[in-house]
């Protein structure tokens, strides 16, 4: 063998040794819930599969994450059924939690092959939410009781599940136009009393801590938004055993869960991955 050939065949075997191992990409959304379980997702892959994980997370709003994910930047993030079938979908708000999920899985196969696996258990609906002095429990006593200031996030006052519906499914008057603001400072906006009600979300750990009422959606205007990995087809294909390391977070974080480990993040200010390792730490127990 030639010089030249033995200096490209060690020049490709140096590259090749060099090579980076296959590595799984999860992203989620920009608030605490999707950090958290984009890195609950990222930790167990590691566990389960030996596998090297990149984290895109906080990557910004649904059609962001989702773009992300059809066009190959991520494999795999967490996402709401009601969210994809009114968001992403552009279809009829339905209040059928099966019926969502069976549209969803039949429709993101079809258009993007994307695979929504079992969801986690919860079901983090929006919440209209007020203090507790209003001494008010569903959204039709509230719109008979007054005008209100709304502080809503950014994706709420776009969404066709969003603020337009709500006002007239409830009739629901406003003293001014609502105010936008990011997530996390809508309940010290309230407590603030710079605004009378927000729209958040179910899980959130704040509601048990904070003097407030979630308001109940006594004319069921928000569709079921449970949640669920969404996956990329092609990387189930590449790691045939993603699936089953996966499959042990189904159902084992109920709302009550999910609400807790979002305190911890968001009251408690504890390392998102440190919240996120402790829950996994539960999975080698049985439910209580």
């Amino acid at each position: 063998m030639d010089r030249k050939k033995t200096v490209a065949c060690l020049s490709a075997l140096l590259l090749a040794s060099c090579a980076r191992p296959p590595a799984i990409v999860v992203g989620s959304k920009n608030f605490t819930e999707q950090v958290l379980l984009g890195e609950i997702l990222a930790q167990q892959i590691e566990r389960k599969l030996g596998v090297r994980v990149v984290r895109k997370l906080d990557l910004g709003g649904t059609m962001l994450a989702h773009e992300a994910l059809a066009a190959g930047s991520i494999d795999l993030y967490p996402e709401y059924t009601g969210t994809a079938l009114t968001a992403v979908l552009k279809r009829p708000v339905l209040s059928d939690p099966r019926a969502v999920l069976d549209q969803v899985r039949d429709a993101y196969h079809r258009q993007w092959h994307l695979a929504w696996l079992a969801p986690f258990g919860f079901n983090n609906t929006f919440a209209m939410i007020v203090r507790r002095d209003e001494k008010l429990q569903t959204l039709s006593a509230a719109a008979r009781a007054h005008a209100w200031r709304l502080g809503i996030g950014y994706e709420f006052r776009q969404r066709p599940d969003g603020l337009d519906g709500l006002l007239k499914a409830y009739r629901l008057r406003l003293s001014a136009d609502p105010l936008t603001m990011d997530l996390g400072v809508l309940y010290a906006a309230l407590e603030s009393r710079k605004v009378d009600m927000i729209a958040a979300n179910s899980t959130d750990g704040l509601i048990s801590v904070r003097n407030v009422t979630v308001l109940d959606d006594d004319r069921a205007y928000f569709p079921p938004y449970q949640c669920a990995a969404v996956v990329r087809e092609e990387t189930l294909a590449r790691f045939p055993a993603l699936r089953s390391a996966l499959e042990p977070l189904s159902g084992r974080l109920p709302n009550a869960v999910m609400r807790s480990l979002n305190y911890q993040v968001d009251g408690k200010h504890r390392p998102v991955a440190d919240v996120a390792a402790g829950f996994l730490q539960t999975l080698n127990h049985p439910l209580q």
